[in-house]
C-alpha cells in the first residue's frame, strides 16, 4: 500500500507537470493516502479482486460441466455395472455415471458463487483498527458507494467496521469452498483413471484422449497424464487450505498480520483450479470415448445381476443363484434358467437394460439402449 500511495503520487506529479517527488505539493501520505489506511485499503482491494477471479473459476467450472454434460447424453445409452467399494454392485448406464460429474459441477459453483456474496462485505474508511481514525464522518459510505459504481459490483459497508478490520472470516470460508471444488474434481480425476485403466489388463470401459507418450522404457504405453495434473492442482489447494485456516488463526486483537500469506493461497488455489477446469474439459473430457463391449460383457459377467431379482425370487434364492454362479463360472441369467426359477421371457424382462438401470419408460420415438 505504500508504494502504491507513491507510485500513484510521483504519477500525479508527472501529469500535472511537476518533478516526481516534489511531495510538497502531492503526498503519497496526505493526500493519496488521506483517509486510508493499509488496513482497509488493501484488504478492500484484496475483496475485488477476488470477487473477480471467482467469476473467472465459476465460468471454467461451467466449460467442464458442459464438456460432461455431451458426454452424458452421449453415453445415455450404453449399459454397464455400477461399482461399489470395487466390488460390483448394480447395472447404471455410462451416461448416469457421467452425469453425477454434471450435477457435482453445478452444485459447487452455486457454493462459489454464495461465497463471494461475503466479500461484497467491505471495510473501507475503517482507517487503522475500525474506529475511522482521520477519516470524516460518512466517508466509509461514500467511498462504499463510489467504489461500488466504479467496480459494477454490490459492495456494502460492513455495519461493524473493527470486527471487519480483524475478520478473515470471509476468506476462511472461500477457501473451504475452493477445498471442496478441489476434492470433488480429484475423486472426479480418479475415477475417469480407474475407468481408463487398461487397455488390456484394467477396467477399461472408456478411453481418455492421448496426450503424450507415457514412458521411455515402456513402448506404446499411454498415461492419464491429464486427469493426474488436476489431482496434484487438488492437493495444492487442499494445503492452500491448511495455510489460510492457520494464518486466519494467527491472528491478534485488532488486526490480522498475515493476510499476505491469505491472499497468495486465495489467489493461487483459485487461478489453478479455474486452468485445472478447463484443461480437464479441452485435453481430456471432450476427446474421451466409450467401449460399450467390454461394458456389456460386464454386465452379462456380473452376479450384481442377481439383485435385480430380489423382488421376483427373493434374497435367499437370488444370493444362491449369484453364489453358483461365481463357482462355476455360469452367468446369472444361467443358473436362473436351469433351476427354473423364472421363464426366459420373464428373465428378458426382469433384465432389460431400461430396467437394470431403472430409467423411465421408452417415449414414442425414443431409441431403444445400447448393448
Amino acid at each position: 500500500n505504500m508504494n502504491a500511495n507513491e507510485v500513484i503520487a510521483n504519477r500525479a506529479l508527472e501529469l500535472l507537470g511537476h518533478e516526481k517527488g516534489d511531495y510538497a505539493r502531492l503526498h503519497p501520505n496526505d493526500h493519496v493516502n488521506l483517509s486510508q489506511s493499509t488496513n482497509d485499503a488493501y484488504p478492500t482491494a484484496v475483496n475485488v479482486g477476488l470477487i473477480e477471479a471467482i467469476d473467472d473459476l465459476a465460468a471454467s467450472m461451467g466449460v467442464l460441466k458442459d464438456a460432461f454434460d455431451r458426454k452424458a447424453q452421449e453415453f445415455a445409452g450404453f449399459i454397464k455395472i455400477g461399482r461399489t467399494q470395487l466390488q460390483d454392485a448394480v447395472p447404471m448406464t455410462l451416461g448416469q455415471e457421467f452425469r453425477t460429474f454434471v450435477v457435482m459441477l453445478g452444485e459447487d459453483q452455486a457454493r462459489l458463487i454464495e461465497s463471494a456474496a461475503l466479500l461484497h462485505e467491505i471495510n473501507l474508511g475503517a482507517t487503522a483498527i475500525g474506529t475511522g481514525l482521520n477519516a470524516p464522518r460518512g466517508y466509509a459510505e461514500l467511498a462504499c458507494r463510489h467504489l461500488a459504481e466504479l467496480t459494477g459490483r454490490p459492495l456494502v459497508t460492513a455495519a461493524d467496521l473493527i470486527e471487519a478490520t480483524q475478520d478473515p472470516g470471509a476468506f476462511v470460508h472461500l477457501s473451504g469452498v475452493l477445498k471442496r471444488v478441489a476434492v470433488k474434481l480429484s475423486k472426479t480425476c480418479n475415477d475417469l483413471r480407474l475407468l481408463s485403466s487398461g487397455p488390456r489388463a484394467g477396467i477399461g470401459e472408456i478411453t481418455l484422449p492421448s496426450v503424450q507418450a507415457g514412458s521411455s522404457i515402456m513402448p506404446g504405453k499411454i498415461n492419464p497424464v491429464i486427469p493426474e495434473v488436476v489431482n496434484q492442482v487438488a492437493y495444492a489447494v487442499i494445503g492452500n487450505d491448511i495455510t489460510i485456516t492457520m494464518a486466519a488463526e494467527a491472528g491478534q486483537l485488532q488486526l490480522n498480520a498475515f493476510e499476505p500469506i491469505i491472499v497468495r493461497a486465495l489467489s493461487q488455489s483459485i487461478s489453478q483450479l479455474s486452468a485445472a477446469c478447463r484443461t480437464l474439459a479441452e485435453r481430456c473430457v471432450d476427446g474421451i470415448v466409450a467401449n460399450p463391449a467390454i461394458m456389456a460383457q460386464r454386465v452379462e459377467e456380473s452376479i450384481g445381476l442377481a439383485t435385480a431379482l430380489n423382488p421376483l425370487i427373493g434374497y435367499y434364492a437370488a444370493t444362491e443363484v449369484a453364489k453358483e454362479a461365481l463357482a462355476s463360472g455360469r452367468t446369472v441369467p444361467q443358473v436362473v434358467l436351469e433351476r427354473g426359477y423364472m421363464t426366459e421371457a420373464e428373465l428378458q424382462q426382469a433384465l432389460s437394460p431400461r430396467h437394470l438401470a431403472n430409467l423411465p419408460a421408452v417415449t414414442a420415438g425414443e431409441a431403444d439402449l445400447r448393448q
